[in-house]
């Protein structure tokens, strides 16, 4: 009996055993089998930066100029640069060449020392916008050697293809997860596009051809998760967007594009929220200059010293990316003389960009302007915020 009843508690014991790993083996593996995909749950953002131009006319390049003959460009952003270094994507607009075959000028051909492109990267920039009516003031070899400047330092270019346009991919940029498309395009080239073939002219230039804009874009929406497109055209010193901004920028929009920042008037202009689908896209029509040497004593218009660093927002979750938040910072040129004549028999002057957020009251710098300059800056940052008028929330 005592025999018979051990054999039964063992045999109970396991059975027990068995079932319990049979049960933990099936059930364990079912619930591993398919985990929670986590991803899908995440947010992923990246943040955008972006302004108007970067125009060195002589006066900018003679006073960088250095007793050693080399140039240094840093301290006209030294402002800016935590604000620019502080993006996840950094574009800057550099209106002008960079070509060692061509004498140093500003306007009307533009060609700038290579040390400007050094100063870009080390404030901060990832991406230049090339597509403007200056690129081909030294010709198509000089357009081609200032993209290959700005990329030997690590920086994208767009609006200048190097080979063909017609196989080469447009950028695409994935940032924190979230893919970037950026497309530049210029109105024209000043006449300049008369020195190159048919052929040279469509395997490198970027105009505003609606039907390769179209292609771009729908194509670009494709391939990445937001498109951000930097066409230039509109009317020089301008403070209101043409009929012509207008319809091509909503045709933008309606195409897939999310985001157009504008440029050429020298001049800052109105901004656009425009709803698409449910969601909010944003048209800045100009974002005007972020450092030249327009300003009212040069050219007798005080906004052409005003311009505006954007400042968006992308957010991805789901797999659909949306644009979050958006602004933008009023910028300045602060200029001051230097006392001395440079080379070029001018009187040389100090130049830095301002962030102006950084020079109001309450700002981290407003202690180093003196009462005119403070009223300068104020004035300044209301009425650009006035004219832009961004109405985002």
């Amino acid at each position: 009996m005592y025999r018979k009843t051990t054999r039964w508690c063992l045999a109970f014991i396991v059975l027990s055993l068995l079932g319990s790993g049979i049960y933990s083996l099936f059930f364990e593996k079912r619930q591993t089998s398919a985990p929670k995909d986590e991803s899908a749950d995440s947010v992923q953002t990246a943040r955008v930066m972006a302004n108007g131009d970067i125009l060195i006319h002589n006066g900018l390049y003679g006073s960088a100029e250095q007793a050693d003959g080399s140039y240094d460009f840093l301290p006209f952003f030294e402002y800016v640069t935590d604000w620019i270094s502080s993006a996840d994507l950094a574009i800057g607009d550099y209106e002008g060449t960079i070509s060692s075959d061509y004498p140093l000028a500003g306007y009307p051909l533009f060609n700038a020392p290579a040390e400007i492109a050094l100063a870009m990267k080390e404030t901060g920039y990832d991406v230049v916008d090339l597509a403007h009516n200056h690129i081909l003031d030294s010709g198509l070899s000089g357009a081609l050697q200032t993209v290959n400047t700005f990329e030997d330092l690590g920086m994208d270019c767009i609006g200048i293809y190097q080979e063909n346009r017609d196989k080469e991919d447009f950028l695409i940029k994935d940032v924190n997860g979230i893919k970037i498309a950026i497309l530049g395009y210029s109105y024209g080239y000043n006449g300049m596009e008369a020195t190159l073939t048919d052929s040279e002219y469509k395997k490198h230039l970027s105009d505003l051809s609606e039907d390769k804009i179209k292609a771009d874009i729908q194509e670009a929406e494709k391939k990445a998760d937001v498109t951000i497109v930097m066409p230039q055209m509109g009317t020089e010193n301008a403070l209101e967007p043409t009929e012509e901004q207008v319809k091509l920028y909503h045709k933008m929009i309606d195409w897939g594009a999310d985001a157009i920042f504008g440029g050429h008037p020298h001049v800052p202009e109105p901004c656009e929220v425009v709803e698409k689908d449910g969601e909010k896209k944003i048209i800045f029509y100009s974002m005007g200059n972020f450092i030249s040497n327009q300003r009212l004593e040069t050219v007798d218009d005080i906004w052409t010293e005003r311009g505006l660093l954007l400042d968006v927002t992308f957010e991805k979750q789901e797999g659909k990316t949306r644009i979050k938040n958006v602004s933008a910072h009023p910028t300045m040129v602060w200029v001051w003389s230097k006392g001395v004549v440079g080379s070029e028999g001018f009187t040389l002057s100090d130049y830095r960009t301002l962030v102006l957020e950084d020079f109001i009251e309450g700002g981290k710098y407003r202690h180093l302007l003196d009462s005119t300059m403070q009223e300068k800056v104020d004035t300044a940052y209301a009425e650009t915020n006035e004219l832009v008028n961004l109405q985002w929330d």
